[in-house]
């Protein structure tokens, strides 16, 4: 009912202040409806045979007056209510604080006629003496207003799983949108003329000197694509799966580099189950080896490591290529991909997808040259356990 929180979407600002006016207008048309139902309440309880306790005036302005405070009480509600919402996990600490704000709010919803009686109308005195006779006039308002409280609580905590339903629906199809992208793209890859045609020639090659490693080979480029095709649609996979669709592609690139390109994949046991999301690693493998290996002679090194701590599932891939070059201002972040790799905007905009702020994305020149990519993700398994077992390729 009340938006306390920011709206950042430029189409919806335009009409924010008429849609916090009518608002407004609609919680003062509320409050007035309900005072006078109160009165009429109140009145009706004071009539006993044919006579009228509680002149009727008298009822309509206490009871307006007392319904007036919660114009400026129900956005209160709304702002605790989204800035500590229940659930399952925290209602029973929060139980007892909500009570407390309902217990003071209900006070002051009672006694705040008084108050205005007091100053404006009539002395102290009188009032002390009138609600002297009829004490239940206090106590009925103080329950009636706990029972009002406990229903906009109600209402602004359905309001926020209704708003946190929405941004996880609106989230679940970016990450879709997200998904299919990378996958359009890892299968752009594959189709790409100069990687199969690379891959098939080193394969005929093999076929003349060594037909084993043509067969293996070309077994591999098979699991790559049956790989890809498998996981389509698949938000997250467990890191094992992750693993065996990189190794996949790195045994067709040293197909490609030869001895050129060596690569080591060590993973701690009790972090092959970690759910990741999936296509999350090939991209940064393929911008290490095409901005940081590929231009250069010399023979390059990949190495992937992950391991658990700490509840967070750290990975880095590091290479022994150019790494991040100087500009002339001094900074570091002109060179392999930074700017121009889609690899690694693509990675960082899914991050950011999946777990909002609670990641690392880091590139760091690496202590003996080239370049080492970081990630520290929050550590979530599917419920099973890891029963593969790590190793290392050479």
């Amino acid at each position: 009912m009340f938006d306390v929180a920011p709206n950042k979407s430029p189409t919806r600002q335009t009409g924010l202040p008429w849609r916090r006016m009518l608002k407004w207008i609609l919680l003062i048309a509320l409050c007035a409806t309900f005072g006078l139902l109160d009165a009429l309440r109140s009145y009706a309880g004071a009539y006993v045979d044919g006579h009228a306790y509680l002149p009727w005036h008298i009822s309509l302005r206490w009871d307006l007056t007392a319904w007036a405070i919660w114009i400026a009480f129900i956005p209160l509600v709304f702002r605790v209510s989204e800035r500590w919402p229940l659930n399952r996990n925290n209602w029973l600490r929060l139980f007892s604080g909500y009570a407390l704000l309902g217990f003071v709010l209900a006070t002051a919803k009672t006694f705040f006629p008084v108050l205005i009686q007091w100053i404006f109308l009539q002395r102290f005195s009188e009032i002390l003496g009138w609600l002297s006779r009829k004490p239940w006039f206090l106590l009925t308002d103080f329950l009636f207003a706990l029972v009002f409280y406990g229903l906009a609580l109600a209402f602004a905590q359905a309001r926020n799983y209704y708003r946190q339903y929405r941004e996880e629906e609106l989230r679940a199809s970016r990450l879709e949108s997200q998904l299919a992208q990378a996958e359009l793209r890892a299968l752009r890859m594959q189709l790409q003329p100069h990687f199969l045609f690379n891959a098939l020639n080193s394969i005929s090659s093999l076929q003349l000197e060594d037909t084993a490693a043509a067969q293996q080979m070309t077994a591999r480029l098979g699991d790559f694509l049956r790989l890809t095709l498998e996981g389509a649609g698949a938000q997250t996979v467990t890191l094992q799966r992750e693993i065996e669709f990189l190794r996949c592609y790195l045994d067709i690139e040293r197909v490609r580099f030869g001895r050129r390109l060596t690569t080591a994949i060590e993973v701690e046991p009790d972090a092959l189950e970690a759910q990741v999301p999936n296509l999350i690693l090939q991209p940064l493998v393929e911008n290490a080896i095409r901005h940081g290996l590929a231009p250069r002679a010399a023979p390059g090194h990949i190495r992937v490591k992950a391991a658990r701590g700490d509840g967070r599932l750290e990975i880095s891939i590091e290479d022994n290529g150019r790494g991040l070059q100087a500009n002339g201002d001094g900074s570091s972040n002109s060179h392999h991909g930074v700017h121009h790799g889609v690899g690694l905007a693509n990675t960082r905009a899914r991050l950011r997808q999946f777990y909002g702020e609670d990641f690392q994305f880091e590139l760091a020149n690496a202590e003996a040259g080239g370049l080492v990519v970081r990630l520290s993700l929050p550590f979530t398994t599917n419920g099973h356990g890891a029963h593969a077992d790590s190793d290392a390729d050479e």
